[in-house]
């Protein structure tokens, strides 16, 4: 297959080597969870439970509401203590609902696996477990296997790049269970009605290249490949146009060049949803950075407060300094450690002030190195400039909406200017003025 380089791109350091030959560890379930009804980009869900019921594992504590949704189970069996706010990774407070363990994992009847497998059946039992992009995005994955009329699909990419540096939990995954994640991608591309899957992982992972490679043997249309490692690779829009040349137009979806991008993790939930109607109620996290002791990669309950991971995972308070959800390059820091862990979140990252200094921004230099490392082919410090003076019309004019948000901008810019919070803050204010004029 003929491989295409993507525009831009850095070549951070990836720090895997701290948790990428530590297995997979069962961290215990947490005396309380606090689950969130966001957990999902589009609409919250809606509580279906009341205070002081009793609840089984499994069960739907959260409906979906609109077809831009999804549903959110119990981690856990135990009673509802409280349908209070839960702080969220955004900073905000968000909907959600709190469980006290019982300790029993009890669950619910209706969790059972798929008697006939058909297109029909694959996408309910997606949508009924809550699965969704598990690779930070959490998009909905039931609304991906459901292209509008006129959207023709004839590629499925598994995305196994993990292209952040510290992740190592979809790398653990392959080298685990590669057989579910193949197995969900059998479900996907039925699901689809696709003939061809690739599952693509970068090259610094060459066991779960090779792994996947034996598990994909005497499997029809899957192919595995592997890819040059270059962030942001496991970007949607740069692993297509890196896999097949094909380039997704701005403000367009994948689905526009026939194609549709799963995360591995993804699919191992499929897989799970379809085999044993296992909803979506744990992930597997990294946790890693200089202020813990036991850096790993633990499966973890939804709901369980990222204090408590970090404390099983030997935090030393006194050393550090930030705490990050998710990769460094696009994860939020994050100060209230009663945040708990949702469907999105793939690492935890505690770091000493050795690591991550503060530094004052200088004045732009006009290296032009942000634009040339932008991979969607942006102007970052022009952004930045329409950004602080409000110019939504400009914003408009130079694709701001287009930013992907990986962060090259800011990684490569040599006065440590912060372009990537200033794009936001413009599409922020983009979005607040289709909003006004809606209303």
């Amino acid at each position: 297959m003929k491989l295409f380089a993507f525009r831009g791109g850095v070549h951070p350091p990836d720090f895997k080597a701290l948790t990428s030959d530590l297995a997979i560890e069962a961290l215990a379930a947490p005396a309380k969870v606090r689950v969130p009804l966001v957990q999902h980009l589009g609409v919250p869900a809606q509580a279906v439970v009341k205070k002081g019921e009793r609840v089984l594992m499994g069960q739907v504590i959260g409906q979906c509401h609109g077809f831009v949704s999804a549903a959110v189970h119990a981690p856990v069996s135990g009673i509802v203590t409280g349908l209070d706010g839960v702080p969220h990774v955004s900073g905000r407070t968000v909907p959600a609902v709190e469980i006290e363990n019982d300790g029993k994992d009890e669950w619910h009847p209706d969790v059972k696996p798929v008697e006939q497998v058909t297109r029909e059946a694959i996408i309910k039992a997606v949508q009924a477990a809550g699965i969704v992009g598990m690779g930070g995005a959490a998009f909905p994955a039931h609304v991906k296997l459901q292209p509008p009329q006129g959207k023709t699909i004839n590629l499925l990419i598994v995305n196994g790049a993990e292209c952040e540096p510290f992740l190592t939990c979809d790398y653990r995954l392959m080298v685990e269970t590669p057989e579910r994640i193949v197995r969900g991608a059998e479900l996907l591309m039925l699901a689809l009605n696709v003939r061809q899957c690739i599952i693509a992982i970068e090259d610094n992972k060459p066991r779960a290249v090779q792994v996947m490679q034996d598990a994909v043997k005497g499997r029809t249309g899957i192919a595995v490949q592997r890819l040059r490692t270059h962030y942001p690779q496991g970007g949607e829009k740069q692993l297509i146009y890196a896999l097949t040349g094909r380039e997704v137009p701005s403000g367009g979806l994948p689905m526009d060049v026939g194609s549709v991008v799963h995360n591995v993790g993804t699919a191992a939930a499929v897989a799970d949803a379809v085999d044993k109607g296992q909803p979506l109620i744990e992930r597997i996290v990294t946790v890693s950075g200089d202020a813990v002791e036991k850096p790993g990669n633990y499966r973890v309950r939804v709901g369980t407060t990222l204090g408590h991971v970090l404390a099983a995972a030997g935090l030393s308070a006194e050393r550090c300094a930030k705490v990050i959800a998710g990769g460094p390059m696009t994860g939020p820091a994050v100060t209230n450690m009663e945040v708990p862990v949702s469907k999105g979140t793939s690492g935890i990252l505690a770091f000493s002030a050795a690591w991550v200094q503060a530094v004052e921004p200088d004045a732009c230099v006009r290296c032009g190195r942000c634009g040339a490392v932008c991979p969607v082919g942006l102007n970052p410090t022009g952004l930045e400039t329409l950004a602080m003076k409000r110019d939504v019309a400009g914003l408009q004019q130079l694709h701001a909406q287009d930013c992907i948000e990986c962060g090259c901008c800011a990684y490569i810019c040599p006065s440590r200017r912060t372009l990537v919070q200033a794009i936001r803050y413009g599409k922020v204010q983009i979005a607040a003025t289709r909003k006004a004029k809606k209303n």
